[in-house]
């Protein structure tokens, strides 16, 4: 293809033809045929000159990379010149816009043989799955004015993990479960506990606690200790539907629910427990089961960076037969989703009573503070009073569902987005301090 200089040469016949024209008797026609014919054979014989592209080999060193959102991560790319003349190239290693991938473009010049590694830093903008589409390459000619171009489609994938700034949260939680552990030793036995050790017995223990049998092989009185039952089942339901994709401050509901899960399920990581995930919307879309260990949190995040909202009514039939079907021994089951009363009211309050008589069940919601702000406006006018009884009337209806939620057991966490994942950590560490998991 001809350059910009070859359009500029060619733009330049104009006042040339022009000028002889008035000066001479030649006809402009065959004098403007004469001057664009030059610049076409020079064009061509300029790209006659272009080394070929398609000998440029163009590789990656690796396949993919993984980088949480926010961060950036470099992506090296070498080309090689398998030509037998030294090239200037242009190099633009394209990506999703989303990627932010600089600079726009490489320029390089390589001898006979030669191979160059150029890095292209990307700042992802959205988690999820950022590939790479196509690396284009350019050759330019000795005078310029024409240029050879082939595509290449090395193939690399960026995973982008969710940022997980609740983390910040954890020495705080991990502090207390140690606290909530200790005090359930000292209180003694009661349901959802286990037997941890032998000691002497101090005053203000439960007497019911003394262990009578090693009592009697010893001079002193020895009682029981007892601990949080280890090995509990943790479920997390990400609801992947339409009402995911409300923004709530600064990043989609679906983000915050995320970033609570992960929190929740460091926790309980740390507490022995095993924790598995469900995101679904009208059909399942990511299942995350028999996680334990140091494998728990990794593995959660990985699962849950591509998933995006679907706009799609959030189908709670699937969701309750999938836990019931996975999970045969009682569990806490966490329900991340919003607090709408149509959504839940003709999707999930139906088919509840199957759900809270198998497993306990928490509703995690994020608050929108844009609701109080709407019932706290100011009334100076007919427009504010009809956004104020809007505003009322939406907060009435989440009470009155919270309600209905409560007859049939169901814990509902209501919190805004900044405390939201710390709230529901708080909530699980509650039931385990009281043995109710």
């Amino acid at each position: 293809m001809p350059t910009a200089r070859a359009a500029l040469l060619a733009a330049l016949c104009a006042p040339i033809v022009g000028v002889a024209s008035a000066l001479s008797a030649v006809p402009p026609w065959a004098l403007a045929g004469v001057l664009l014919a030059l610049v076409a054979a020079a064009v061509l014989a300029d790209w006659a000159l272009t080394a070929d592209p398609r000998r440029i080999a163009v590789r990656r060193a690796t396949t993919g990379a993984v980088v949480r959102l926010g961060e950036d991560v470099e992506v090296a790319l070498t080309v090689a010149n398998h030509a037998d003349a030294d090239v200037k190239l242009l190099v633009r290693d394209a990506w999703v816009p989303s990627a932010g991938a600089r600079p726009y473009a490489h320029r390089v010049a390589l001898a006979p043989g030669e191979a160059a590694t150029l890095t292209t830093t990307l700042t992802p903008t959205r988690r999820g799955d950022r590939t790479a589409e196509q690396v284009t390459v350019r050759t330019h000619g000795p005078l310029g004015l024409a240029v050879r171009q082939s595509d290449h489609r090395p193939p690399w994938n960026l995973r982008v993990l969710p940022r997980f700034t609740s983390r910040k949260h954890l020495p705080e939680k991990l502090a207390r479960l140690r606290t909530v552990e200790g005090a359930t030793a000292i209180r003694g036995r009661g349901q959802g506990t286990e037997f941890d050790v032998l000691r002497e017995y101090v005053p203000g223990d439960d007497v019911r606690s003394i262990d009578w049998r090693a009592t009697a092989r010893r001079r002193d009185v020895i009682v029981r200790t007892w601990r949080p039952e280890r090995s509990r089942r943790i479920v997390c339901v990400l609801d992947t539907g339409r009402t995911s994709a409300v923004r709530v401050g600064d990043e989609p509901r679906l983000d915050a629910a995320m970033d609570a899960a992960l929190l929740l399920a460091a926790v309980a990581q740390e507490a022995g427990d095993q924790v598995d995930l469900i995101a679904a919307d009208h059909r399942v879309r990511s299942v995350v089961a028999g996680s334990h260990g140091r494998s728990t949190l990794p593995r959660l995040i990985n699962a849950v960076a591509p998933l995006q909202p679907a706009m799609v009514e959030t189908d709670f039939e699937l969701i309750t037969s999938e836990v019931l079907r996975r999970e045969r021994k009682r569990s806490l089951v966490v329900i991340f989703t919003a607090l709408e009363p149509g959504a839940l009211g003709e999707g999930l309050l139906p088919v509840l009573p199957r759900l809270a008589s198998r497993h306990r069940v928490l509703i995690a919601a994020v608050h929108d503070p844009a609701l109080a702000a709407l019932a706290a406006t100011a009334l100076h006018g007919p427009n504010d009073v009809y956004a104020a009884a809007a505003g009322t009337r939406a907060l009435a209806e989440r009470e009155k569902l919270s309600g209905a939620l409560a007859r049939y057991g169901v814990g509902v966490l209501d919190f805004p987005a900044d405390t939201f994942a710390s709230q529901v950590t708080d909530a699980y560490l509650a039931l385990k301090a009281t043995g109710r998991l």
